[in-house]
C-alpha cells in the first residue's frame, strides 16, 4: 500500500535494538512503546504524521511481535538486516528473492563451522535466523576479540558474509543483503517516496538506513560513528530518543 501523510514525512524507518528496546536483556519501556503505539495510531487515522515502521537485524519472527506491539497494521518491517520483509497487513513473509539455494548452503556451513569453533568457549548462537548466523557472549570483550578471527575464518572458505560487531553481537551476514537492500524493497511494494521518508539507528549497521533516506536521527546512545550521519541526534537515549525524534519531525513540519 502507499501512505501520504499532510507533514513532511510519510514513514519512519527505525531500528530496534539500542532504539525501541535495549539490545540487552534488560526489560522494553512498555509504556514508552505504547506511545509509539498511540502515534502509528493517530497516523492511520488523520494522516497527519508518518507511520513508524521497522528495520532490524533480529529475526523476523521478533520484528512481528514488535511491529504488533507498535500497532503497524499496513507498512512492511524489514527483519534479518535486509533478509525477510514482513507485511502486516497481508500477513505475509517474504525473502529477498536474491537469496539462492547456494546462499543458504554457505550460511548452514558457517553455522556449523562457528558453532563447533567457538561453542565449547560459551559462544552462542542467536536462534530463528534463516540467513545469517549471529554469535553472543556474555563477555562481550571477549566476543570482541574473536571478531577478526570469525571474519578471517569466512573469508578464507570464500564464503560471501559481511561480519559487523553490534553492542553486544557478531553478525554474519551474506555480502549482497542489508538493510539499504531491505529498504528498497519496502519502497518498491509501497510506492512510498524515499524523499518523504526518514530513519532512525544505532549503530555502524544503520548506515545503510541513513543512506537510503532523506532524514536520518539517532537517540543519543548511539556509537559515535553513525552520529556523524544523523541530521539530529536527541539528548535522550534508546526510545525516550525515539520519541523525542519524533517530535523534532513534528516541530520541523509546523515550523515549515
Amino acid at each position: 500500500m502507499s501512505f501520504q501523510s499532510t507533514g513532511k514525512f510519510d514513514l519512519v524507518i527505525c531500528d530496534i535494538d539500542g532504539c525501541l528496546s535495549p539490545e540487552s536483556h534488560a526489560p522494553i519501556n512498555e509504556s514508552a512503546l505504547s506511545r509509539i503505539a498511540e502515534h502509528n495510531r493517530l497516523a492511520v487515522a488523520h494522516k497527519d504524521r508518518p507511520i513508524v515502521t521497522l528495520c532490524s537485524g533480529r529475526p523476523i519472527s521478533f520484528v512481528e511481535a514488535m511491529c504488533r506491539f507498535i500497532h503497524n497494521t499496513t507498512i512492511p518491517c524489514i527483519g534479518e538486516n535486509g533478509v525477510w520483509l514482513y507485511d502486516p497487513g497481508a500477513n505475509t513473509f517474504e525473502m529477498d528473492p536474491m537469496i539462492t539455494a547456494e546462499h543458504l548452503e554457505a550460511v548452514h556451513e558457517a553455522s556449523k563451522l562457528l558453532r563447533m569453533k567457538y561453542q565449547a568457549d560459551g559462544v552462542t548462537e542467536q536462534p530463528g535466523k534463516s540467513a545469517a548466523v549471529t554469535l553472543y557472549h556474555s563477555d562481550t570483550e571477549y566476543l570482541r576479540s574473536i571478531l577478526p578471527e570469525v571474519k578471517r575464518e569466512l573469508q578464507d572458505r570464500g564464503w560471501p558474509f559481511r561480519v559487523s560487531m553490534t553492542w553486544f553481537y557478531i553478525n554474519c551476514d551474506l555480502d549482497h543483503v542489508n538493510k539499504a537492500t531491505g529498504i528498497a524493497r519496502l519502497f518498491a511494494q509501497t510506492g512510498i517516496d524515499p524523499a518523504r521518508t526518514a530513519a532512525i539507528g544505532d549503530t555502524l549497521a544503520d548506515k545503510f538506513m541513513a543512506d537510503s533516506v532523506s532524514f536520518f536521527a539517532c537517540p543519543a546512545n548511539a556509537d559515535p560513528e553513525i552520529k556523524k550521519s544523523a541530521a539530529y541526534v536527541s539528548p535522550y537515549d534508546e526510545i525516550e530518543g525515539v520519541l523525542d525524534i519524533l517530535q523534532h519531525l513534528d516541530d520541523e513540519h509546523a515550523t515549515g
